[in-house]
This record gives C-alpha cells, sequence and structure tokens, in this order.
C-alpha cells in the first residue's frame, strides 16, 4: 500500500511541476526492505510493527528484553535482531549494493549477500567499529563498550573507531583485523600490546550467537526452562549435542542455515535432525 500511495505521489508531482527534479524520492522514504518475522515487544521508528511491514531507509528496529525482529532487505541479506537491541538501517540500496548499518546496543546477525556490483560495499557500524562485509554470515554485538564479532562464514573486516589506545600507552593507527570462518574478536577502548587478534569462536559462543538471534516464523519460542536459551531460542534440536557435532562447528562452522534460524550441522547423525 506504501509503494501506490508514493507511485501516486509522484505521478502526480511531474503532472504539477516542471521541475521533475523536485520529485523524487527523498533518502528518508527509498525501500531498505520489510519485516518477515517478529517477537513482541519491538517496534519501528518507536511504533508497534508487524510482519510485512516495510523497512525505509533510516528506519530504527528496537527490541525490549521479550522481542526480536527478523527483516530481509532488498538484495536478499538478511538482519535477525536480537532482544535488547537498537539497529538503525541507515542506508540500503539493492541496485547499488550500497549498505550502511548501525547498531548502538545489543545484538545481530547478518546473513549478507555477496556483493558484485563495483564500489558495493555492506557496512555495519557500533559506537567503536565499523565492521566491512563482501559477503559472509556474522553477528555483531555491542555491550559494556565492547564490541564482539564472530563470523561463521566468509570474511569480516573488523576496524576500530575513535581515540584507540594501545596498552603500552601509545595511539594506534589502522588496527583492522580480518575475520575468516570460525573465528572472532573483541573490540574494546584498548588495544593488546600485539594488536586486536583473530581467535578461534568456542563451539558454545558459536551456538549462543545464533540461539540469541533466532526469530522463529511463527514468532513464538518455548517459555524458560522449555529447550529454549534462557527462554529464547530453538528447542534441543539446535543445542550441541555430544563432542562431533561440537568438533564440526569448531572446525569450519560450516552449518547450512536458513533465514533467522539454524539447522543442524552438515553431516549429522542426530536423531532430530531428521
Amino acid at each position: 500500500m506504501n509503494f501506490f500511495k508514493r507511485l501516486t505521489a509522484i505521478f502526480v508531482c511531474f503532472m504539477i511541476s516542471p521541475l521533475a527534479g523536485m520529485c523524487a524520492p527523498q533518502g528518508g522514504t527509498q525501500r531498505a526492505g520489510e519485516i518477515s518475522a517478529l517477537i513482541p515487544a519491538a517496534t519501528r521508528n518507536a511504533q508497534p510493527t508487524k510482519a510485512k511491514d516495510e523497512i525505509d531507509w533510516n528506519d530504527l528496529l528496537k527490541t525490549e528484553h521479550s522481542g526480536r525482529v527478523r527483516a530481509g532487505l532488498t538484495d536478499g541479506s538478511i538482519l535477525s535482531v536480537g532482544s535488547d537491541s537498537e539497529l538503525r538501517v541507515v542506508q540500503h540500496d539493492g541496485a547499488t549494493q550500497q549498505t550502511s548499518l548501525e547498531l548502538s546496543y545489543g545484538k545481530v546477525r547478518n546473513q549478507v549477500t555477496n556483493i558484485t556490483k563495483a564500489g558495493g560495499k555492506y557496512e555495519l557500524k557500533t559506537p567503536n567499529a565499523v565492521i566491512g562485509v563482501i559477503g559472509t554470515d556474522f553477528v555483531a554485538e555491542f555491550k559494556s563498550n565492547k564490541t564482539t564479532v564472530i563470523c561463521y562464514k566468509g570474511k569480516v573486516k573488523v576496524t576500530p573507531l575513535g581515540k584507540i589506545v594501545k596498552s603500552s600507552g601509545q595511539q594506534g593507527s589502522d588496527n583492522s583485523v580480518t575475520l575468516t570462518d570460525g573465528q572472532m574478536v573483541v573490540i574494546t577502548s584498548t588495544i593488546p600490546g600485539a594488536g586486536f587478534q583473530p581467535s578461534n569462536t568456542p563451539p558454545d559462543v558459536a551456538q549462543n550467537g545464533l540461539l540469541s538471534t533466532d526469530v522463529p516464523d511463527g514468532g513464538n519460542l518455548p517459555p524458560p526452562g522449555k529447550g529454549g536459551h534462557g527462554g529464547f531460542g530453538h528447542p534441543i534440536r539446535t543445542i550441541i549435542v555430544g563432542g562431533g557435532i561440537a568438533v564440526g562447528i569448531g572446525v569450519g562452522l560450516g552449518v547450512g542455515l536458513g533465514p533467522g534460524g539454524s539447522k543442524c550441522p552438515v553431516g549429522s547423525k542426530s536423531p532430530s535432525c531428521g
């Protein structure tokens, strides 16, 4: 409906104005995607929202302690916003593959479509870091003045923002770190003596990143203590069971992940994997 209203307004504008350039859509009304699933309480621009609602440039998605949101961008990328989070979709142009997001606090999973356009970019900023990718699957969290980034697939470049001081007291220059499959990094206000370095993601941390941003299509999660993760997450089928699955995740984290949810690791023989 919003699309047809906007189309009608543009047509009328062209009919009555000789200055066609004045009729171009403004940045704040350009479509970025739509909400595909959510768990209340969640808002869009401080107003209650629901599945199928449109997301435009500069829209602010916010979740309370009991809420989550999954959104599909126009280029096929997927955003899964965890509880107690605030994410602004500053810009997303599917045609040119220009994406800019800002995570004020909380956690978001990014399943990013491969960028093939010249000059295309996908950037997520937190208060103390900027995360750039070409095509990947990663979770970013900002909490207690720390940015934590977990890379599940692809490559992620994480660059500290602002005045970052090394532990020796010297100000750092380019302290970017590149993550690959199964790696993570925590960005703080103080750079370690050897600089920020990627480390292997512990299996429980990797699994928690997926569980804490999962948004089922039905919008229903099990209550606390009923197989979820603190009341948020899939039932026991998504929990790591046995050393074999843990090793599979620790080696490559090459799990087949559907939009907004996780499947069993490739090769798993668990009865619950079907």
